[in-house]
C-alpha cells in the first residue's frame, strides 16, 4: 500500500511540476469526477511549490477550486443522466461504494443545497455529492456557488499546509485522515449553526 502511494504521489508530483497551476487545475478536476487522486497529496503539493518559489499561494488555492468545480460539474450530470441505478451499478468502479452513496444522499436530504457546500470540506463524501445533487436535479446556480466556495476552503487550507510543512508536505495526507473526526465535527457544527439561522 505504502509503494502504492508513493508511485500516485511520484505522478502527481511530477504531472504538477511539469504543467504548474494547470496541472493542479485538471488534476483536482480529475479528482473531483471521482477518480481517486486524493486532494491531499495535490494540494499540499501545490503548497510545496509555493514555498519554494515557484507558484503562487492565491492563483495554486484558485486552480484548485477551479478544477474542482469543473469536475464538480461533469459528476452533476452524470447524477442527473444516470440516476441512482446507474450510480449503484457502476459506482463500484470508481470508489463508490453504497454506503458512501447513501451516506452522501442522506447529507443531501437532510441538509439541502447546503450540504454541497458542508461536504466540501469532508474527506470521503467530499468527491461523492455531486452524483446525488444531480441525480435530485439540484438547481445549476447554486450547485456551482456552493461547490466551488466549499473547494476553495478546501483548496486553501490543504495548499497552507503544504506551503508551513515545504519538503515535507504529504504529511498533510496523514493529519488530515487521522483529523477526519474532528473535521466531521466542525462540519456538523456549521450545519446547526446554518439551520438555526436559517430558522430564526
Amino acid at each position: 500500500m505504502a509503494d502504492l502511494f508513493l508511485e500516485l504521489a511520484l505522478k502527481v508530483t511530477g504531472f504538477i511540476a511539469s504543467l504548474g497551476y494547470w496541472g493542479i487545475g485538471i488534476l483536482m478536476a480529475v479528482e473531483s469526477c471521482n477518480v481517486p487522486i486524493p486532494s491531499e497529496i495535490i494540494l499540499p503539493f501545490g503548497g510545496y511549490l509555493v514555498s519554494t518559489g515557484e507558484l503562487h499561494f492565491f492563483p495554486a488555492a484558485l486552480a484548485g477550486a477551479t478544477g474542482g468545480t469543473a469536475g464538480s460539474v461533469l459528476s452533476y450530470y452524470i447524477g442527473l443522466w444516470g440516476g441512482r441505478p446507474f450510480l449503484f451499478r457502476y459506482g463500484k468502479y470508481c470508489g463508490l461504494t453504497p454506503a458512501r452513496l447513501n451516506r452522501a444522499e442522506s447529507w443531501f436530504l437532510r441538509y439541502g443545497d447546503a450540504a454541497v457546500f458542508f461536504s466540501r470540506l469532508l474527506p470521503g463524501i467530499r468527491t461523492f455529492i455531486s452524483l446525488p445533487a444531480g441525480a435530485a436535479r439540484m438547481k445549476m446556480l447554486p450547485f456551482l456557488i456552493y461547490t466551488f466556495m466549499g473547494s476553495l476552503i478546501w483548496s486553501l487550507a490543504l495548499t497552507y499546509c503544504g506551503y508551513l510543512l515545504g519538503e515535507n508536505w504529504e504529511l498533510v495526507r496523514t493529519w488530515f485522515h487521522r483529523f477526519d473526526l474532528i473535521l466531521l465535527a466542525g462540519v456538523v457544527l456549521l450545519v446547526a449553526w446554518y439551520i438555526w439561522k436559517r430558522r430564526r
